[in-house]
């Protein structure tokens, strides 16, 4: 079995404290204390906590993209069953504690946005980079089924991951999943509406 870094340990305990309690109230001691690794071993990997926030979000979207990539959404081959079933999948994830499904990079990138621009810009290639790996089977549906005017299949993309944050936002301010449960129904809903899925060959 491979030995954990105290890099990881920390990456890590980053991925689960600060969902669990945002960034600014998380200290280097309770990031420390949580990874089970001394502040010294913090300060040899990190020069401070806005370089770990940075770490995060970019190990965040490592280990995140590697579920979503082998994620059995990909499987359809229809290009709208693939989104239909990205939106299922995504609704599968919601489940247990509010801090075990909600979003690291949302959830640092609302507090530190203005204060931290190397941990905006990990946040914001967190999620405009998953948004981006989204286009190609919108694109595709677009070209099979059509669309109304106006309708990208970049600014789709980037509405998806809108109604996740939002949904995960409301979750919170409710104290459960509700919210964001009710935001990805919408979501399919919203994409029913646009592709109208019988409509299949009528492409304008």
């Amino acid at each position: 079995m491979a030995r954990i870094s105290a890099r990881e340990k920390l990456l890590d305990a980053a991925r689960d404290v600060v969902r669990a309690q945002g960034f600014s109230a998380t200290s280097v001691d309770e990031l420390c204390a949580a990874a089970g690794v001394t502040k010294g071993a913090f300060f040899h990997h990190f020069a401070s906590k806005e370089a770990l926030g940075a770490a995060a979000a970019d190990h965040w979207s490592e280990t995140t993209g590697a579920l979503f990539a082998s994620a059995p959404y990909h499987a359809p081959s229809d290009p709208l069953e693939r989104v239909f079933a990205y939106i299922d999948f995504r609704a599968g994830l919601i489940a247990g504690d509010l801090a075990e499904f909600t979003c690291l990079v949302g959830t640092m990138v609302q507090e530190a946005y203005r204060t931290s621009d190397a941990i905006r810009t990990a946040c914001a290639n967190s999620i405009f980079g998953h948004a981006k790996t989204l286009e190609a089977d919108i694109a595709a549906a677009i070209e099979l089924y059509g669309a109304p005017a106006g309708v990208t299949a970049e600014s789709l993309a980037r509405f998806t991951q809108s109604a996740l944050q939002g949904g995960f936002i409301l979750a919170k301010a409710a104290g459960n999943d509700a919210p964001a449960r009710e935001a990805v129904a919408h979501l399919r809903r919203y994409f029913e509406l646009i592709f109208q899925p019988g409509r299949k060959g009528d492409a304008p």
